[in-house]
């Protein structure tokens, strides 16, 4: 790899075309780690649409292998979280073994984020208005060993996700936890609506840790790559690497 990435190289296979979780993450990460980006193409924001995405996945698993980075994140939760939780670990595990590199889902890196905080027992917030997908996020989190007090979604259009404001997160998040006061966490599914930046005014308001997915995808790229650089401004998570 280029003397750009002499910390090691991440390849990321985003779910959509979006671009703003892809430049907030690579912002995040620390000097000397490189990032590769790649795309499943995901336009249906639905079930099927998610289901059948897999055989991309599959695709550009095996190009970013044949790249030859050194940790491989294929982004996206609902793809991955509709099969289940042993589901997914089945996935990752025959990846990893055809593959010999290191390989986590969102799912995979958000469970170890929230273990690693200490929280057993969230709120979760979604902005998917699908009360369908929600419990499917739902039985993945309880499958993986938590307590989902709720998982809040906000009533948004697919198409209108990037448009919320700082303000409506605030308000959906501050609401959602004050309706389960006994949630250790707050735990935040999707990365097309919210910044990181965004979850700080939650936790320094609210005084519990927000589990963003840029946050624990750049964490769980730390971990792997066995670097401890904390960032701050950049919520507890981040700040305090645990």
């Amino acid at each position: 790899m280029a003397s750009a990435s002499w910390r090691g190289t991440v390849g990321v296979i985003k779910p959509t075309y979006g671009s703003g979780s892809l430049v907030e993450f690579i912002r995040l990460l620390p000097e000397g780690v490189g990032c590769i980006p790649m795309y499943a193409g995901i336009k249906e924001h639905s079930e099927q649409g998610y289901l059948s995405a897999m055989d991309n996945y599959h695709a550009r698993v095996a190009d970013l292998a044949q790249i030859g980075v050194d940790l491989i994140h294929p982004e996206g939760a609902p793809p991955f979280m509709l099969r289940g939780y042993k589901g997914e670990q089945e996935i990752v595990r025959s990846w990893e073994e055809k593959y010999k590199i290191p390989i986590f889902t969102s799912g995979i890196s958000q469970a170890e984020a929230l273990r690693a905080l200490g929280i057993k027992r969230f709120v979760g917030c979604t902005y998917y208005r699908d009360n369908k997908l929600n419990e499917v996020f739902t039985r993945y989190f309880a499958d993986a060993g938590f307590e989902v007090l709720g998982m809040e979604g906000m009533q948004v259009p697919p198409g209108e996700w990037e448009n919320i404001s700082p303000e409506d997160i605030y308000a959906h998040l501050k609401k959602s936890f004050l309706k389960h006061p006994q949630a250790q966490g707050i735990y935040l599914l999707g990365s097309g609506a919210w910044r990181v930046i965004d979850t700080v005014p939650v936790e320094e308001d609210l005084g519990v840790p927000v589990v963003h997915p840029v946050a624990a995808r750049v964490w769980c790229v730390q971990k792997r790559l066995r670097i401890r650089q904390p960032v701050k401004g950049a919520g507890r998570l981040l700040s305090e690497l645990p």
